[in-house]
């Protein structure tokens, strides 16, 4: 059997709050690059890769179990000839759980393990390393307890996992063929892990320099319509209060073919 829709182009980032605020970024990058793309999304402020994560009375299951894996089996068939875009972002919340940086790596290689074997042209983001190294105890404190108040890490503890992970993402990328994508400094202010808004678009960029596709996202921002349809959706599965709610997928489907689900 032939795949009804040949070549086209399905595009699956995974991530955590970084993706979920630059979200509509990145499809608007996206649908300006390639034609009619089906965009798969896990993410979610402080979403976990390996197990299910909660803020305040939000809950979401992990990554690597979610709905997005089920979707993907249908869209990308043996038979099919769609080409597979990839993206792992948000790499280290994991870390500030308690996890440790072997447990939080295999993860990260299970999810492009995955994704290699569906042929997928695949992109990482690196730790943001001088972020964190310039991170002192006072902020570190403050971001803790705004974030993540269980943390059990000290600051230099955490410093060093980090640059621990780092050095493990990207062995594991070159193992997948994946493109490892800095972040340097500057993309951040004084909250260390959320990439500022307005250096969203040179993530995204970047991703789609990785990706060989066009990228017109640096000239040309998502537009208020873009924020306003996609950044309000919700994910397949999610608890609210302890209440379990389904929504069906994809959660918006544009004139020209592309769509967005979220998992």
């Amino acid at each position: 059997m032939n795949c009804p829709m040949d070549q086209q182009t399905v595009v699956v980032a995974l991530g955590a709050s970084n993706l979920s605020r630059g979200l509509p970024r990145l499809v608007a990058a996206v649908r300006r690059s390639v034609a009619a793309p089906i965009i798969l999304a896990a993410a979610g402020h402080g979403r976990s890769y390996g197990v299910n994560s909660r803020v305040a009375w939000r809950r979401l299951p992990s990554i690597l179990h979610c709905g997005l894996w089920r979707a993907l089996d249908r869209l990308t068939p043996p038979t099919c000839d769609r080409r597979l875009l990839a993206i792992i972002t948000d790499i280290g919340n994991d870390l500030m759980y308690g996890f440790s940086v072997t447990q939080t790596v295999n993860w990260v290689r299970e999810g492009l393990a995955r994704l290699a074997d569906r042929g997928g042209r695949l992109a990482v983001t690196g730790l943001p390393l001088a972020s964190v190294a310039r991170t002192g105890p006072v902020r570190y404190r403050l971001l803790k307890g705004c974030y993540v108040p269980g943390c059990p890490l000290p600051l230099k503890d955490l410093q060093t996992a980090v640059v621990d992970l780092d050095a493990a993402v990207r062995a594991v990328a070159r193992d997948y063929g994946a493109f490892v994508i800095a972040q340097p400094g500057e993309w951040y202010g004084f909250d260390t892990i959320h990439v500022r808004r307005r250096r969203l678009d040179s993530l995204w960029g970047e991703a789609c320099r990785a990706w060989d596709i066009s990228d017109s996202s640096i000239m040309t921002r998502a537009s208020l319509i873009d924020w306003l349809r996609v950044g309000r959706q919700p994910a397949e599965i999610r608890s609210l209060a302890g209440r379990v709610l389904f929504t069906r997928q994809p959660v918006v489907c544009w004139p020209d073919g592309s769509t967005l689900s979220l998992y």
